[in-house]
């Protein structure tokens, strides 16, 4: 049915549908991948198009049936009618210099102080006590140190279903969304490095 449209016009229509969830806040792309999550009843991280149309139209993203076809069409690359979500949200990401990919590597990996890939509450408790103490929920006391540091690792998280534990994947499409808002490469690379202790 799209097999006509051309590459342009595809990543016109990425743009498009990528422009609107991050109009409704940096975190945005992690939320409609959790809308997909939810409807992923059989665990098999595949939507149809009836699905992706629904998700769309959950999480108030204003686009065509035609548009949601090419991008589906664009996505179901052997032509099975289903698409893989992650492969859709991965190009969906706000696309980012490699100076903005390695300094949120190098903020990943030293949060994650057992390197084994992957960010849980122990990893924070070594290396991000810090930043917990100005907290301003710490400092009057309403939270413990542990439950501040849950509140970030929970921001981190997949939205809807927090396992408790954050992927470098998961890690990126955050900093992805917060990219987007910084236009300066070097303030990024500052503001991470203020934020995680981070030097050159």
């Amino acid at each position: 049915m799209s097999s006509n449209v051309s590459e342009s016009q595809r990543q016109e229509i990425i743009n498009k549908v990528r422009d609107k969830c991050l109009k409704k806040s940096c975190g945005a792309l992690k939320q409609l991948g959790c809308v997909f999550r939810r409807m992923d009843i059989d665990f098999s991280k595949k939507i149809c198009f009836e699905e992706l149309k629904e998700g769309v139209r959950i999480y108030g993203i204003d686009v065509t049936d035609e548009e949601l076809r090419i991008l589906f069409d664009t996505f179901d690359k052997d032509g099975n009618d289903y698409i893989d979500f992650n492969e859709f949200m991965n190009a969906l990401k706000p696309p980012m210099s490699p100076a903005r990919v390695s300094v949120i590597d190098e903020a990943f990996d030293k949060l994650d102080v057992n390197g084994d890939g992957v960010l849980k509450l122990e990893d924070l408790k070594v290396v991000y006590k810090k930043n917990v103490q100005r907290h301003p929920k710490f400092l009057s006391g309403e939270w413990t140190e542990e439950q501040t540091l849950q509140y970030f690792l929970d921001s981190l998280d997949t939205p809807g279903s927090p396992d408790g534990m954050v992927t470098r994947e998961e890690f990126h499409h955050y900093y992805a969304g917060v990219s987007a808002t910084v236009d300066d490469d070097c303030y990024f690379d500052l503001m991470m490095r203020s934020c995680y202790g981070l030097y050159k």
